[in-house]
């Protein structure tokens, strides 16, 4: 995520003291709430730090007390803030499932706030917690943006933005989970096997609430989308079809209204400092062996905008906060994988705790991170690399910007020559990781221009970026409307979060029926089915290896392949028709003899010459 407008916010020039909506998943009563609200038994996290905010400021002082076989408690942790208290428990396997209760005494007098012991989920990394790998393909969406299929929440009274104006790019539409359920069903036939959606966790912000990154509240699922259970509805409904969801991680920071901003336990849980600052948007001093410290710390310190405060994951309480609601989503609503946004102004030895913490629980959990930053070797520090440097990242990958940037991008949008260049040499890069078929890669996403807009609405050259995109190494991240042509510049981001014409009522266009779409639209969009569909079933493109050839004046050859297949992939990204010839890469082509065209099903020998219209790529199927 990239900073966004803050003309929007410009009346809040000061933290202001609100009232907190009682609408999240959390054990409470009148007298105190307990973050998380319930655990599992049987988990192997079973040694939690349970925050609990009272009614006064007197609450510290009161004795804590659980009587529950198989729990017991360990500590109790004051804060600054009298309101607080943090009580450790330890949970044994002798422990089951049931309804404790924690109970607060003071005077003689004892209030209880019930405590849910679930039975855990069957089916861990088999029907939940699967992990995304290379044989998916994600589709991002925006839940607002996407589609309607709820329009009793598209307010909720008692939040602070009412908004509902689709003629506005910056307030609330009304999409919602309930919209994306009901398309699953085209979601399934383009090809896609995993939705990553922009975060959905509570947003009681006074503006700007469509995107989701500024948190209010970890414990409740945002209302306006539907709320928990529509959460876990569209969780069953994405399992029962085969198909993953990933959460939308956002740790470096929360928004200004949350509650632990308004109301924090203690001043060091967020990151202070005499006067506002900003994070430099630099991630070079963070690896940066000549660095100063003072840089670094204003990269990973500094907030991220005034209106998103900056969390302190070096204190213990709130490390254990943020990792403790990382497991308790996974088993809450079967999360399969993470997206961990502004990966690289966390603070990584904790970030490398959570991501171990998660890993653990769930052996077949996966998360990736959005690591915008300036060249390949950067990008792979912050993930498991090959590098000799003093902190060694485990994340298992990253968004893959310089595969866009300096690659599919520079390749289409810029000088054929030389962009194909470029992304010949990122590729070549790929020594740098310890498996880059971890990696994601993508043509745009919902804080960049889209794709169709950077290649000047050249519709060859957007099939030419589809058909890259589903054939390279790593995991394939196709966002909302690429399909379908949608366009705009992310000047101001709004433009490029526009709504899916036909998840919303009265919508005159429907990409899900394709009433009112150009013939063009339609043919961008079977071009996408067919190819992801066949991607599906294909191991070389699915697990396959990559090799590529140095290209020729913006022609570039690359092949993705098994012992049992091989598929080669031919990229003209000039404006002429080029010929080229299957000798000249017989490395790969040697024995074979056939060609299958995989988008148009045509089987043919092998010629010595062979034409590529221009800015097209021929996806070819060798057989013998």
């Amino acid at each position: 995520m990239k900073p966004f407008n803050h003309l929007n916010y410009r009346h809040l020039t000061v933290l202001m003291i609100g009232c907190l909506l009682q609408l999240h998943v959390a054990a409470q009563s009148a007298y105190a709430t307990v973050y998380p609200g319930n655990w599992w038994a049987g988990m192997q996290y079973n040694k939690l730090q349970l925050l609990i905010k009272g009614g006064y400021d007197g609450f510290s002082s009161e004795t804590v007390r659980i009587n529950y076989p198989g729990i017991t408690l360990t500590g109790v942790h004051k804060v600054q803030n009298g309101k607080y208290l943090l009580a450790d428990i330890s949970i044994t396997a002798a422990a089951k499932p049931g309804i404790p209760a924690i109970e607060f005494i003071s005077n003689g007098k004892a209030h209880a706030v019930q405590w849910p012991l679930k039975p855990r989920r069957k089916g861990n990394g088999t029907s939940y917690a699967k992990g995304v790998t290379s044989a998916d393909f994600i589709y991002l969406l925006m839940p607002d943006r996407f589609s309607n299929g709820d329009t009793a929440n598209d307010r909720v009274p008692g939040m602070r933005d009412q908004s509902l104006n689709r003629d506005s790019i910056f307030l609330r539409h009304g999409g919602d989970l309930q919209g994306v359920i009901n398309h699953l069903d085209y979601l399934q036939q383009l090809g896609v096997t995993t939705v990553w959606m922009t975060p959905v966790i509570e947003n009681d912000m006074p503006n700007r609430t469509e995107h989701g990154y500024a948190f209010t509240n970890h414990y409740s699922i945002e209302p306006r989308l539907g709320g928990a259970d529509a959460y876990l509805r569209l969780s069953d409904s994405l399992h029962a079809r085969g198909m993953k969801l990933i959460q939308d991680a956002v740790y470096n920071h929360v928004g200004l209204y949350h509650f632990l901003v308004q109301d924090p336990p203690a001043p060091d849980w967020l990151h202070q400092w005499p006067k506002y600052t900003q994070t430099s948007f630099k991630d070079q001093p963070v690896f940066d062996p000549h660095g100063a410290a003072a840089d670094k710390k204003i990269t990973t310190d500094g907030w991220f905008t005034p209106e998103m405060p900056d969390l302190n994951q070096q204190n213990p309480y709130v490390a254990n906060f943020l990792i403790q609601h990382a497991i308790w989503s996974v088993e809450q609503f079967g999360v399969d994988g993470w997206r961990i946004d502004t990966y690289i102004y966390n603070d990584l030895p904790f970030m490398n705790r959570c991501n171990q913490a998660l890993i653990k629980e769930y052996p077949r959990m996966t998360m990736f991170g959005e690591a915008w930053v300036g060249s390949t070797a950067n990008q792979a520090y912050f993930a498991a690399n090959t590098i000799q440097t003093p902190f060694k990242s485990n994340l298992q990958g990253v968004v893959d910007f310089q595969c866009n940037f300096n690659g599919i991008n520079a390749a289409l949008a810029g000088d054929a020559t030389d962009g194909v260049f470029k992304l010949y040499n990122t590729l070549s890069n790929d020594f740098l990781y310890v498996n880059p078929m971890r990696n994601v890669v993508f043509l745009d996403n919902h804080d960049m221009s889209r794709f169709y807009s950077q290649v000047k609405e050249n519709v060859a050259r957007q099939k030419a970026g589809i058909g890259w995109l589903l054939t390279a190494r790593g995991i394939p991240q196709m966002y909302y409307g690429t399909e379908i042509l949608m366009k705009g510049i992310s000047n101001p981001d709004g433009w490029v979060r526009l709504d899916f014409p036909g998840g919303f009522p009265g919508d005159a266009r429907s990409a899900f029926t394709g009433a009112g779409l150009s013939d063009d639209e339609k043919a961008v969009q079977q071009y996408t089915r067919t190819l992801a569909n066949y991607r599906k079933n294909s191991p070389a493109l699915t697990n396959g290896q990559l090799m590529q050839y140095l290209p020729d004046n913006g022609l570039y050859v690359y092949f993705r392949y098994t012992s049992t297949q091989t598929i080669m992939c031919i990229l003209n990204a000039t404006d002429q028709t080029r010929s080229f010839a299957f000798a000249d890469y017989a490395e790969r082509t040697k024995g074979f003899t056939k060609v299958k065209d995989v988008l148009n099903n045509n089987l043919f020998n092998m010629q010595p010459t062979n034409d590529i219209p221009a800015q097209t790529i021929l996806i070819y199927e060798l057989q013998r």
